[in-house]
């Protein structure tokens, strides 16, 4: 019974989008712990027991919480199974603040890109390209890897095959439409195996690792560091940056505030808007912006 439970609560949430890699690899291996105790639903002091098994703690943490989720779930169904305390392994680590680019940063960062070899190769067009498209659209890297010739369209992107399985259409500015269409009459130039839009010397679909080395040897050739406890730049702290830039040019209006970020939420294509609260950083803008809003409002403003 407890296998089956399992088995519907996967399929319920795939259907949903998520693709639950690791936890489906949890809840196969706890069921059959639990099965060969002859257990028939989750018992909250057997799953403590079993995810305290792990090495490390971080996994302890992983295995329970993957649990919980799917007992909150069995529950509502059949009340005989229980739900354990989820922090019981939970690690508190402070949070380093992301990266952010500014406009000078991506600057440098696209003029070393302009400087890549071979001498009148697509590589420099590919590159300044993609890290200019991941700048001003939020893009998941693996999403502008997947693009395709089709996928750009009258009406903006339309991007496929993303992480939670669903399609959406992103709007572009119009300088961003011409740039990817300059891209595209130097890109078709090559005659690839298939029609990825950014792809590699030889024709094909660029790789996620070939894109994080050449990004982060442009990083060190333009002097881009953080200097302090902030992580080092990633390739994902452009995604980063476009969602903190598309905070600090919102109208400060509380009602207007809600329904951007809803906006901002579908944008990047998250599946609840929490995902999109993650990627809110204090920036010194935005905190000169919240004493302003501050000092109106003890002096009676709106």
């Amino acid at each position: 019974m407890l296998s089956k439970a399992v088995e519907s609560y996967l399929q319920v949430r795939r259907a949903a989008g998520f693709q639950l890699y690791h936890d489906r690899s949890i809840l196969l291996r706890f069921s059959r712990y639990a099965c060969k105790r002859g257990e028939t639903h989750l018992v909250s002091e057997t799953a403590i027991e079993w995810a305290g098994q792990a090495d490390s703690l971080s996994e302890r943490d992983r295995r329970l919480r993957a649990l919980v989720r799917f007992a909150s779930h069995a529950y509502a169904e059949d009340p005989k199974h229980q739900i354990p305390p989820q922090d019981l392994y939970r690690r508190y680590r402070h949070r380093r603040t992301p990266f952010i680019f500014s406009s000078v940063h991506v600057s440098h960062l696209l003029e070393q890109a302009q400087l890549l070899g071979p001498l009148g190769s697509l590589r420099p067009h590919t590159y300044i390209t993609l890290f200019s498209l991941l700048s001003v659209t939020g893009l998941r890297v693996s999403e502008a890897l997947n693009l395709r010739f089709d996928d750009l369209t009258p009406d903006g992107l339309v991007v496929q095959r993303t992480k939670f399985r669903k399609s959406r259409l992103v709007p572009l500015h119009e300088t961003t439409v011409q740039g990817l269409q300059e891209y595209e009459v130097h890109r078709r130039k090559l005659a690839p195996s298939d029609n990825y839009f950014f792809v590699s010397l030889h024709g094909h679909r660029l790789c996620y690792e070939s894109v994080r080395k050449v990004f982060h040897s442009l990083v060190e050739k333009a002097g881009i560091n953080c200097g302090d406890n902030r992580r080092p730049p990633q390739i994902h702290s452009l995604r980063h940056t476009f969602a903190v830039r598309a905070l600090k040019d919102c109208r400060c209006d509380r009602d207007y505030v809600d329904r951007h970020l809803l906006a901002l939420s579908t944008y990047l294509g998250h599946a609840h808007v929490a995902d999109t609260y993650w990627y809110l950083e204090a920036t010194p803008e935005l905190l000169g912006d919240i004493a302003a809003a501050r000092d109106s409002f003890v002096k009676g403003g709106a």
